[in-house]
This record gives C-alpha cells, sequence and structure tokens, in this order.
C-alpha cells in the first residue's frame, strides 16, 4: 500500500463522498444494453422445459412423439437422452459432515421432487414454437405422498410421515449447533433460563418467516454457443465465476473451454446466485446438437421455479432479570430447504446464527438449526440471507421484552447494547463487531421520527377509543457483512473462499480500464469504483472503465451477494490502484532524475519535494508503453492486480422507526412515517446509497405486509403470479426519511461497510413491531406476517396471530402513563402460537 491515504483527483475534489449519477444508467434507460434475451446468434434454436405438474412423482414414461412433429421442432430431450452430460447442480456449503444431501440432476428421469421441476426439454426454431409443442409432451406420473408442512416433515422420520427423498428415510438434511458455554464465548444458556424463571423475566415465542420469491424484473436467461473454440454462455447470473466453475466440475469441460458472460442483469437480490437447473439443461443441449441454444423463464416459470427464499420456524426464549437485563438467549429453528440443498441453502440459517445476538450483550447463548427437506421449491439466499431471520426475531422479542417490564422500546434497547466506547466488541457467538455507535443512530433516528410527539399522539388516540389506531416500531439492528473472510468460511466447511480480484490498467492514451471480480445486477459497480480510483490515482472520473461479468475479461472473482463487492472487492481495487502508483514511481524517479523516496504523488502527479518538476501518472503511462527510457529492469507497464482476502467482516447498523395506523374495524394497515438511520461507514456515492435503502426498504416492508409464497395441500404454488404474489408498488409505499452517521470500518482502508440488505434487514421488523404496538392494548402481542388486514382483524378478535391462540396478555408499556414506571413480568409469558 502506498503511504498517501487521502483522496486526490485531478480537480482537487474529492470523488469519494459525491453524489453521482450512475454511468450504467444512460444504456440502461435509453434501452441500449444487453439483457441475455437479448442476445440473437446465427442459427440459434429455443428451448421450452416441460415441468411436473406434481409435487413428489414417479415417472413411469414420457411421450413425446406429437411434439416431435410440431411445426420447426428440431428435438425433444428427456433426462435419460441427456443422461450425465447435463451435469449436476451443486452444494457448496455441507453445514455439518453428516449432512444428507440428495443428488439434484438438472432434469430428472425417474422421479419429481416438486411441482414446476423439469422432466423434458422442447428445442424449436423459435421459442413460441418450442412452448406449443411443449403442450403436446404427454408424461405418466404415478403421484407420491408429498412432504409438505415443515413441522411434519421436520418428523416424518419418527410418524411415519411422508418423505421428500425416501432413499433417505429422512427430511432432515442436517443439525448445526452453537453453544456459547460449549464455544467458551459465553455461560450456559439454560442455567440463565432456569434462573430467570425463578427471580427474572422468561420470554418464549414462536415466530413464522414466511416463503418469499426474489421476484426480481428480469426473469432468468441463459444463451450458449458450443461452436467457438470456448463454449461461450451468456446467463443472467450474479456469479458467473462461480457458475463457470460449477459447470466444469460437474460436466467435465475443462474450465478453461467455457467462458460464462454476464451481461447487464436486471436484479437478483440473491435470486441469480445459483447454478440453475436450466443453465446446466441449455448447457448439455447446445453441446449435444452442436448449435447455439437459449432459454428465456416465462414470469410464472421463474415464480414456480427459481429458488424462494427464508421459510423457517422461530422458537425462541429470552432471559433477563426484572428490570429488563437480558442474560440469556436460546434459538431453534426449523428451516424449510425445499426439495434440494441450494448452493449455500443449508448455510443461510448459520449465516443467522451469528447475528440472533444482535447489538445485545446477552451473556449466554445458544443456537439451532434443523434444515429439513420438503416437496417445493427449494429455498436459498434472499436479500439479506439469515440475517434478516435473525433481526427479526430477536428485534421482535426485545419490544416484547420493553412491554413486559413496561418500559419503551429504545429504553430496553438502550439497556443493553454495546455503548459506543466498547468497540471492538467481541459477542457471545464469537465475532468481533469492529465499530458502530448505535446511540448517535438511534439519537438521530428519533429526533427526525419526532418521536415523542408520535407517542403523545399514539396515547390521545387510545383515551379517545379511536378507530384507527397509531403503532409505533422500532428496530435497531446490525448485519455482519463483506461475506469474504476465507478462513472464517472455511471453519463453517463453506466450499470456497472470500477474497476478491481486481486490476487496475493504466492505458496509454491516459484512459484507465479497472477490471473487478464482481458482478454487477444493478449495484452501480461501474459508477462507485470509478469514484474511487478517481481518488486514488488522481484522473477524472469520464476516464475510467470499469470492466466486470466476463470470465475471459474478469478470469479471477467470486462474484456478488452477501453486500460484499464493495468492502471486499472495492478494497481489492484501492490495493491494485496502490500497486499502480509504486510501479509508476520507479518510472517516475528515473525520468525527473530524483529518488524514489524525494518524489510526492498528489492529484495525479509526481513531484519532486520542495521543486516543480513532475510529471502525471498518465504521462507515465504512455512513456511505460513507450518504453524508450525506462529503468534497467523495469517493466513496460504500470498496470498492476491484487487480491484482497478480510481477516473479518464488517458490521454496519442502524435504527429504523416506523408509525402505521391500523384500522380496529377492518384490520387495514396504513404506513404513517418512516426513518431511518444507518451507519455504514464511509459512504462513496450518498445518490447510489439511498437508492440501496430506499430498495432494501421496500423488500422487508413488503414481508411484513404483503408478500408470500403459498401452497395448497397438493403442494400446488397458488401465489404463483403477481395477482397473488403481491409485490409493492410505488403506490403501496410512502416517502422514507433516511440519513446516516459514520462509524469508519477497521476491516478495510476506505471505512466502507456494506449497504445493499441494511434496509431489508432492519424494516421488517420495524413495521411489525409498529402493527402489533398499535393493538397491543387490545390484548395483542403477535401478528403472523405478513399483515394483511384479515390476520390483524383476526388477532384483534382474540384468534391469535391470525387464526392461531395466543398467550396470556402481559403487563403492556402505555406511552402516556407518567413516568412510565417499571412493570416487571412475574414469570414465563406464553408463547404466541
Amino acid at each position: 500500500m502506498t503511504a498517501t491515504k487521502e483522496p486526490t483527483t485531478a480537480g482537487g475534489d474529492a470523488e469519494i463522498g459525491r453524489d453521482r449519477r450512475r454511468k450504467e444508467d444512460q444504456r440502461l434507460i435509453t434501452g441500449r444494453t444487453r439483457w441475455t434475451d437479448n442476445i440473437t446468434l446465427p442459427g440459434m434454436l429455443h428451448l421450452a422445459m416441460v415441468r411436473s405438474p406434481f409435487a413428489h412423482a414417479r415417472i413411469l414414461g414420457i411421450d413425446t412423439s406429437a411434439a416431435k412433429e410440431s411445426t420447426n421442432v428440431v428435438a425433444v430431450l428427456t433426462g435419460a437422452d441427456l443422461g450425465e452430460t447435463q451435469g449436476a447442480c451443486i452444494n457448496a456449503w455441507p453445514v455439518t459432515t453428516d449432512q444428507l444431501t440428495p443428488p439434484h440432476v438438472p432434469m430428472p428421469s425417474d422421479r419429481v421432487a416438486f411441482a414446476g421441476e423439469t422432466v423434458a426439454v422442447v428445442v424449436a426454431r423459435s421459442a413460441a414454437e418450442a412452448r406449443d409443442a411443449a403442450e403436446l409432451v404427454e408424461v405418466d406420473y404415478e403421484e407420491l405422498p408429498a412432504a409438505l408442512d415443515l413441522k411434519e416433515a421436520a418428523a416424518a422420520h419418527e410418524s411415519g410421515g411422508a418423505l421428500t427423498h425416501p432413499d433417505l428415510g429422512t427430511n432432515v438434511s442436517a443439525v448445526w449447533r452453537f453453544d456459547s458455554a460449549e464455544a467458551g464465548t459465553g455461560g450456559d444458556v439454560e442455567a440463565a433460563i432456569a434462573q430467570a424463571r425463578t427471580d427474572g423475566i422468561v420470554i418464549e415465542r414462536e415466530y413464522r418467516q414466511q416463503r418469499l420469491i426474489p421476484a426480481f424484473m428480469e426473469p432468468r436467461s441463459t444463451v450458449v454457443d458450443p461452436t467457438g473454440e470456448q463454449i461461450t454462455v451468456w446467463s443472467a447470473t450474479q456469479v458467473p465465476h462461480i457458475l463457470r466453475f460449477a459447470m466444469a466440475a460437474s460436466t467435465g469441460v475443462p474450465e478453461s473451454k467455457i467462458r460464462v458472460i454476464a451481461p447487464d442483469v436486471g436484479g437478483g437480490f440473491g435470486g441469480k446466485l445459483q447454478q440453475t437447473p436450466e443453465e446446466m439443461i441449455t448447457f448439455a443441449v447446445a453441446r449435444r446438437l452442436g448449435k447455439p441454444v437459449k432459454y428465456t423463464e416465462t414470469r410464472s416459470e421463474s415464480l414456480v421455479a427459481a429458488h424462494h427464499g427464508r421459510d423457517q420456524w422461530q422458537r425462541l426464549t429470552l432471559a433477563a432479570t426484572k428490570d429488563g437485563t437480558v442474560t440469556g438467549l436460546k434459538v431453534d429453528l426449523l428451516t424449510d430447504l425445499g426439495a434440494y440443498v441450494a448452493i449455500v441453502g443449508g448455510g443461510v440459517p448459520v449465516l443467522g446464527a451469528f447475528m440472533f445476538n444482535a447489538i445485545y450483550k446477552f451473556p449466554a447463548y445458544q443456537f439451532q438449526t434443523t434444515n429439513v427437506l420438503t416437496n417445493k421449491a427449494w429455498t436459498d439466499a434472499y436479500r439479506g440471507a439469515g440475517r434478516p431471520e435473525a433481526t427479526f426475531a430477536i428485534e421482535r422479542l426485545m419490544t416484547e421484552l420493553a412491554a413486559e417490564v413496561g418500559v419503551d422500546p429504545l429504553e430496553i434497547r438502550e439497556k443493553n447494547w454495546i455503548k459506543h466506547e466498547e468497540f471492538p466488541f467481541t459477542t457471545v457467538a464469537g465475532l468481533e463487531y469492529d465499530s458502530g455507535n448505535y446511540e448517535a443512530a438511534t439519537a438521530k433516528a428519533k429526533e427526525m421520527f419526532g418521536y415523542d410527539e408520535l407517542r403523545r399522539e399514539q396515547a390521545e388516540r387510545r383515551d379517545r377509543g379511536d378507530r384507527v389506531q397509531l403503532g409505533i416500531g422500532v428496530s435497531t439492528f446490525t448485519e455482519m457483512c463483506g461475506l469474504a473472510p476465507s478462513r472464517v468460511l472455511g471453519s463453517l466447511n463453506y466450499g470456497a473462499g472470500g477474497w476478491e480480484h481486481a486490476e487496475v490498467r493504466m492505458l496509454p492514451t491516459g484512459k484507465v480500464e479497472v477490471v473487478t471480480g464482481t458482478s454487477a445486477h444493478g449495484q452501480g459497480h461501474e459508477t462507485a469504483f470509478s469514484q474511487i480510483v478517481a481518488d486514488r490515482l488522481g484522473v477524472p472520473f469520464e476516464d475510467i472503465e470499469v470492466l466486470h461479468g466476463d470470465t475471459q475479461v474478469s478470469h479471477k472473482g467470486l462474484d456478488t451477494y452477501g453486500s460484499r463487492s464493495l468492502v471486499v472487492g472495492g478494497e481489492a481495487i484501492v490495493r491494485a490502484a496502490d500497486k499502480v502508483i509504486e510501479k509508476a514511481r520507479a518510472i517516475a524517479a528515473h525520468l525527473l532524475e530524483a529518488s524514489a523516496d524525494d518524489l510526492e504523488f498528489a492529484q495525479g502527479r509526481f513531484t519532486v519535494r520542495g521543486t516543480d518538476s513532475g510529471m502525471a501518472i498518465t504521462e507515465l503511462a504512455t512513456a511505460a508503453f513507450a518504453a524508450h527510457d525506462l529503468p534497467d529492469g523495469v517493466e513496460a507497464s504500470i498496470d498492476a492486480a491484487a487480491t484482497f482476502d478480510p481477516v473479518n467482516f464488517n458490521y454496519p447498523h442502524g435504527t429504523h422507526l416506523c408509525a402505521t395506523e391500523v384500522d380496529t374495524e377492518t384490520g387495514q394497515v396504513t404506513l404513517r412515517k418512516y426513518v431511518c438511520v444507518d451507519d455504514i461507514g464511509v459512504v462513496i456515492n450518498p445518490l447510489i446509497v439511498a437508492g440501496q435503502v430506499h430498495g432494501g426498504l421496500v423488500q422487508g416492508i413488503a414481508q411484513a405486509l404483503w408478500e408470500e409464497a403459498v401452497y395448497d395441500d397438493q403442494g400446488t404454488l397458488v401465489s404463483g403470479s403477481f395477482v397473488d404474489y403481491l409485490l409493492p408498488t410505488a403506490a403501496d409505499t410512502i416517502s422514507f426519511e433516511i440519513d446516516h452517521t459514520t462509524s469508519p470500518s477497521t476491516t478495510n482502508s476506505l471505512g466502507t461497510k456494506g449497504v445493499g440488505e441494511a434496509g431489508t434487514i432492519a424494516s421488517t421488523p420495524a413495521v411489525v413491531n409498529a402493527v402489533v404496538d398499535a393493538v397491543r392494548h387490545l390484548g395483542v402481542d403477535d401478528i403472523q406476517m405478513p399483515c394483511t388486514p384479515e390476520r390483524v382483524w383476526r388477532a384483534m378478535q382474540g384468534t391469535g396471530a391470525g387464526g392461531e391462540t395466543t398467550g396470556a396478555a402481559a403487563p403492556h408499556f402505555d406511552p402516556g402513563a407518567a413516568g412510565n414506571a417499571a412493570q416487571p413480568g412475574t414469570g414465563t409469558e406464553g408463547a404466541a402460537s
């Protein structure tokens, strides 16, 4: 690393921290981009998938004769036809050594395990003709019992219930456990709970994390051209490097013979981090026919067959003293993996395991997840990946603890959170939080929100008995970002590293190319990375080109997910840029006839200390290219590459406050106000950050109020279109008020933290806490997500969290009570369902 740490630009104005409109947007909004589905190659054929209508069935026979005779159909292929050439979908994270991982053949020939699984593929000269012919394929099925209910599936090996994969003898794929007493990071949680039952407070709750669908803007699409020296694959993917590896590893095709390109990708949210069956089928068909082929899914196929997210039952026990000081936390999860163990699916709840303790100083902690296979679409990472699930649970629990003690929800959090002067702080889960200031973020959010005024309005409405009641929800969160440290991932049995690679190329014309191993799908990499390099090298923002998403251009990388692009990929770029400066220094010293130690670098120029003599780094790039007068032993290039592997995650945090109005006669929930203050370290581009936060908020709020993937008792996805799967529009939300505080991260030289998932992680509990708060005085302490009018209404009628019996009502915080005196609980509060 160069000794020069301060950002410098040619004009003297720092790019970092500046609102820059995204470079990418011009081509995106004018339609001058290339989505995968826009790609057309000479002689290209089109695919349509034939999918099972049954959740679980044996394939007795497939009649393809009518489809083969259809107009312009070139071939109709089954799993038996493709055999081993279709490879397999891999699992990269066996979370335990004894994990049961059923083989995931892209197109099975014997048995289907979920409704929507592909059983045949039609190849035709147009997509429409392929889809028409697919309707003519006749499949003879023998329907089998399906494991659909998560709790029943978990116990099926004892109860004799349906098995997702009968040959396994159980639906339990793995049980992963963490205990602070065993790990040496804290005390005995059972002892803490027992003590609290005697002279403290025990809160027990069961929460449902409903199944969600990523619902990205662009459906998945794949084009494969096998006609050149390499097989070229275009795919709407987040992970071109990982996809290339998986294709090579599972098919035997040399990795050097596969080129994967992720062109402009219309969103992902984790939903495009797979090696998908459709990609593998398209790859196999292209190789078999020796012709370019394309597959683009319909929206209904995307909802049915792309991976889903969340889907947990969470049973939690929190122990505390009577004044609300937490003493222990026990978490027991049932996690629905769906029909197969996805590429990182079994690891999603493990990521969450380190976040249930959140910002609080728990002395004792125990976590267990039971990962269960069911005959539904497979689940995997969805925006936040385990951390939204954990944040929801702990923030709901802390609000329940406040209600039990009889104090404001913010007061109970402040009593238990890590103070700013205590950083770095090692948590009961064994992580070291590097920096943070929960007090500052909360104080700013509270002021922006008008917290005290809204509490007074809430009290007045309750006193009047208004039909529409006001609720105030709190979520104070942190998350582990920058999925990266290779040694940490290795200790968790993850199948890959977490480093990232970058190159900075100084072109002889004075322009700069930045090559990154991360792969953007809407985040604004080209803009933010240009700002970083402009400051580091002192070259104009407009003269920097960022290249990514092509394994032949960017030959090394681990792609984009887990809020890692900036904090890992961005740091790799910084290190590559610093190497460029040091390589240029040697040439500058030679040409300026000075000692390298006497050179200063600022605003894109080397100058000899104490003189006006100097050269721009762009001039040195030209000199290196010409190579007419280089020092002996110095190569004719100042280009440089770097690989960065952090030693720790980074930990953004924030305080989110939500006000909702609930109609007590209809159960209708209306958003009134939403304020969030996030601490994401040093901000590179505030405009991009605002977009990330706004988008994340909408996704998290949507889980709280609208979205849910619902299956019927036959295993059919009944929310299989946007008529039934309720995505919000701008008309359904409100204007958000956002701001930030800054606690620079110590894990990278830029001081940055992740932001891509923050809004989603924090907003869901803030909204649900607000909805429950609006009707808590009516005896409601939980409402199962999504908080639809019916579920809210049923909860108010005394039928519990959307139809189930609730536990006994506890003493509650009264926003209008003088002094808000503590009302300690006297024992165990009933479970919410």
